[in-house]
């Protein structure tokens, strides 16, 4: 009883001994690989006991942070996808797979990992099927998609979007994070930790190495990303190249839509524009009360000039269409587009409806009105088209005696999209009231149009910002205001000139002394 008794005591010393000795040689292994990084990321001076002054000491410091900072973050993330990656992997992506609804991934109830293997098969299909290992013959010079690069803070661009500028620093979310993305990822993996890499010649990759990276998309493939790090040396660089795949399309929604019973509320404001009224109702009759019948028409008048006219206009087509869907209403006041749409709309007193806020130098379709419903709802999304704004037909169809077409006709050298305006919009009463209107204390050209619509940026609600073949917005003289504030003069001059004729057409106007000088010399020939 003794003997067993003591040899149970002995077994479990020697077990406590054998655990604190694997303890130590733990400890002692952590402190000389935290010893052994820790010499391999000190900087050379310090590991030569060179003396320093405080400003170098200082620098040196701020760089050894700086690469453990670096380190810590590419292991940490690291760390957090692999875990992420373990626990979700199974679960999410048969979840998303199997509600997709694609054809590529049957709706049946298989396991996880014959989803996986699909997904797998479709995104390497995607990486052979771009232009990434190989050329691709293309048609013309048109038919090529190109690159465009990007460095640390600025992207040098050929579309060039609403800021028109060549190179700038990313204003799109999407493309910001995109890029910002793609560079993390290539830093994580050149900081990756490596069994073949050398610790003592091991380089600590930061984004000041980054040089430039080139970038396109394929669409209906993916985006191809080529990333230049600087190396060890000045001849020396790491290339990094990445390609994001496009997934299979997901059915999100298939519903039938009702359009019947959709009113619309066409708000006009107006001022000493009689003929421009005259010829706007034309377009209204044909499209507005003989086609669609679901319009309501409210004109808010500013002043009595030229009212009487306008008011003979309503109640001549009123007579001859038997058409009563519309209101009237005088403002004794100077005009303001903003402040006529919102009496327009604030007047209407039958319950929510939808609103169209328009100006009567505009030519519509009866397709134009189902895309303002269809693309316009209550509490969710608001419509704000992008108009295509006819140039100076003088200098698109010359002096004939034939008027140019009132139809839109959507060619370069017949006018432009206006997508800096934002005029022309359709949303619903309920929305404009909750958003707060326009601001009456907001005055100028355009400047109450862009500050409602930055309203909706800034809210939950979906902005819905498209082109449409079927608005057409007239060309008129224009003239900008003295008593503009000069940037607000700038703009108006500069959209003046771009309203006038295309870029080769302007040319044509500014060497037409030349051009009628080489036609009398080829013409005497």
């Amino acid at each position: 009883m003794r003997q067993r008794c003591f040899l149970m005591i002995t077994t479990r010393r020697g077990l406590l001994l054998v655990i604190m000795c694997c303890g130590l040689v733990l400890l002692q292994l952590l402190s000389c690989s935290l010893n052994s990084f820790y010499a391999v990321h000190r900087p050379t001076s310090l590991r030569t006991n060179k003396p320093l002054n405080e400003p170098e000491y200082q620098a040196l410091l701020q760089e050894l942070e700086e690469r453990y900072q670096h380190y810590v973050s590419s292991l940490t993330k690291q760390i957090s996808q692999l875990k992420e990656a373990i626990a979700q992997r199974s679960t999410q992506l048969q979840k998303s797979l199997g509600n997709s609804g694609t054809e590529f991934f049957p709706e049946t109830e298989g396991n996880a990992q014959q989803g996986e293997t699909n997904l797998e098969e479709f995104l390497q299909a995607q990486l052979n099927r771009a232009e990434v290992h190989s050329g691709t013959r293309v048609t013309g010079e048109y038919a090529l998609v190109p690159f465009e690069s990007f460095t640390l803070h600025k992207v040098y661009q050929l579309e060039m979007g609403l800021s028109r500028f060549p190179v700038e620093r990313p204003l799109r979310k999407d493309r910001r994070n995109e890029l910002a993305g793609t560079l993390e990822i290539a830093l994580q993996m050149l900081n990756a930790p490596r069994d073949s890499d050398d610790p003592q010649l091991r380089k600590v990759y930061s984004p000041s190495d980054f040089i430039e990276g080139i970038y396109r998309t394929e669409r209906d493939y993916g985006t191809l990303y080529e990333l230049m790090f600087k190396g060890d040396g000045s001849e020396d660089f790491r290339r990094l190249v990445f390609f994001r795949p496009f997934g299979p399309l997901m059915r999100l929604r298939n519903e039938q839509v009702d359009l019947s019973g959709t009113l619309i509320n066409m708000i006009v404001p107006l001022a000493k524009m009689a003929d421009k009224f005259k010829r706007f109702m034309v377009n209204f009759r044909d499209v507005c009360i003989q086609q669609d019948g679901q319009i309501h028409l409210t004109v808010v008048y500013f002043g009595s000039d030229q009212f009487e006219e306008v008011k003979k206009v309503l109640e001549m087509t009123a007579r001859e269409t038997h058409f009563k869907n519309f209101t009237l209403i005088q403002l004794n006041e100077e005009f303001s587009r903003g402040r006529g749409i919102d009496v327009g709309a604030r007047a209407w007193k039958h319950g929510n409806v939808l609103m169209f806020f328009c100006d009567a130098d505009v030519v519509f379709t009866a397709e134009f009105l189902n895309s303002c419903r269809l693309n316009a709802e209550p509490g969710r999304k608001v419509f704000y088209p992008v108009v295509f704004s006819q140039y100076n037909p003088v200098y698109v169809y010359g002096y004939h005696t034939v008027a140019p077409p009132t139809e839109p006709v959507i060619k370069k050298d017949t006018g432009f999209w206006r997508d800096l305006g934002f005029g022309m919009t359709c949303q619903y009463r309920s929305d404009f009231v909750n958003i707060g209107g326009f601001d009456a204390n907001i005055r100028g050209w355009a400047v109450e149009d862009l500050h409602l619509y930055r309203k909706y940026l800034h809210s939950d609600l979906l902005v819905v910002r498209a082109t449409t073949r079927s608005l057409l917005h007239l060309w008129h003289p224009s003239t900008c205001s003295d008593d503009l504030p000069e940037r607000t003069y700038h703009i108006c001059q500069q959209r003046r000139a771009t309203s006038e004729a295309s870029h080769s057409q302007l040319g044509r106007m500014l060497f037409r002394k030349q051009i009628e000088e080489h036609q009398r010399l080829h013409s005497s020939l």
